[in-house]
């Protein structure tokens, strides 16, 4: 089952109580405070697991919650620090703060790990707060809450080609033939009802993720058929392949009419992706003695159209050097852009909850330190009797 969209909650760990406690030991009065600090609570992180396809894990499992640190003991002992929470998701996971609505991360890089909530910080025992004037403090601090939010995940697929076109256009055959991928390949429109990815390999170790997407049809905007919601899927692609069946049957659009209906959705969808390079491929020529209906559509179109059959691979080794070609153009387009964008400082708001943690407060990892929190004390009981061990809070 493909699951692209989920919505999780998370929340740090609780950062442990500060312990209160004496020395008690004999031929040693007055020993003085010796509670430890609690230890701080674990992170939820969200990490970019390539051997995850799906948002399949989120569907019966919503509250992903870090462990706690454990209150601090006599003798100067801090207590343990919660274990974080690794929360794996697919490469190219969007996460969203379900409340905001704002884009907190992209994750669309492999190996990528991000801290979506830090957990408490532990409190400090009694220890820390002896001084000339007050040489037996009865109290400590407790610890601290962990953040917490509700996060919608998306997931868009990360693919170097996408494949677009109507229904029965060929493209899950394109991609069986092609890739390792096995998608349900059948004579009626709208066989393939999830996206599909596969890996082609070429001569030289040089290979490229293909995607598939559901067919679309006209009104896809606006929801008929399957509608455009798997278009997110190609826009991380770098070149889209339009296919075309050459051959269509009886009360079906022409092939012109047929790219001008997937090109008129992909510009109601995103302008973005309707600018993407893109190649239209003239798919099953096998069904006829000659290319005259490809012949056809280019001058129609007045631009390159490559012919192939997905059925028999005849063009195939053509089509995968021609989108190997583009796909470095892309590259190449994309290293460009980044080298001429100017490096920019930029300070993250006060809900980022990417920033870390430095001396009693919170900082930016971009930014400056903020000013610390104020942490409340929690005092001794007067009625609780002074007596030797420890007295956690």
């Amino acid at each position: 089952m493909f699951i692209d969209r989920a919505e999780i909650f998370v929340r740090g760990g609780k950062g442990g109580h500060g312990c209160v406690s004496f020395r008690r030991e004999k031929y040693i009065p007055r020993g003085g405070p010796d509670g430890g600090d609690g230890g701080k609570g674990g992170d939820v992180l969200l990490a970019a697991d390539p051997s995850v396809n799906t948002l399949l894990d989120f569907t019966g499992r919503h509250h992903w919650i870090a462990a706690s640190g454990q209150a601090g003991r006599g003798k100067n002992q801090t207590g343990h620090s919660g274990a974080d929470r690794v929360v794996r998701v697919p490469p190219g996971t969007l996460i969203y703060d379900r409340d905001t609505g704002r884009l907190l991360k992209d994750l669309d890089t492999p190996h990528m790990k991000i801290c979506i909530a830090h957990g408490g910080r532990g409190g400090k025992g009694n220890q820390h707060f002896a001084s000339s004037r007050l040489q037996a403090p009865r109290f400590a601090q407790p610890g601290e809450d962990p953040e917490e939010r509700w996060l919608r995940l998306e997931l868009k697929l990360i693919a170097d080609v996408g494949l677009a076109g109507l229904p029965n256009a060929g493209k899950s055959t394109l991609l069986a033939r092609t890739t390792k991928a096995r998608p349900k390949i059948a004579n009626y429109p709208f066989t393939t009802l999830e996206p599909q990815l596969g890996i082609v390999e070429m001569p030289g170790y040089h290979r490229f993720v293909m995607a598939d997407i559901p067919g679309l049809i006209e009104g896809a905007h606006e929801g008929v058929g399957l509608g455009d919601d798997f278009l997110r899927h190609i826009e991380r692609t770098r070149v889209i392949v339009h296919m075309i069946d050459v051959h269509p049957i009886v009360e079906s659009p022409t092939p012109a009419q047929a790219y001008h209906v997937i090109r008129n959705e992909l510009q109601k969808y995103s302008q973005t992706l309707a600018d993407k390079p893109e190649l239209v491929v003239a798919n099953k020529i096998d069904l006829a003695d000659n290319l005259d209906a490809v012949e056809d559509l280019r001058r129609e179109l007045g631009r390159e159209v490559l012919a192939i059959s997905a059925a028999t691979g005849a063009g195939l080794e053509q089509l995968s050097h021609r989108l190997w070609a583009m796909i470095q153009d892309a590259r190449q387009i994309e290293e460009q852009a980044k080298s001429r964008q100017p490096g920019a400082t930029v300070y993250a708001s006060d809900d980022d909850p990417f920033r870390e943690k430095k001396g009693s407060g919170y900082s930016s990892r971009n930014g400056p330190e903020s000013a610390p929190q104020k942490s409340s004390l929690t005092p001794f009981s007067p009625d609780q009797p002074e007596t030797p061990g420890d007295q956690a809070l």
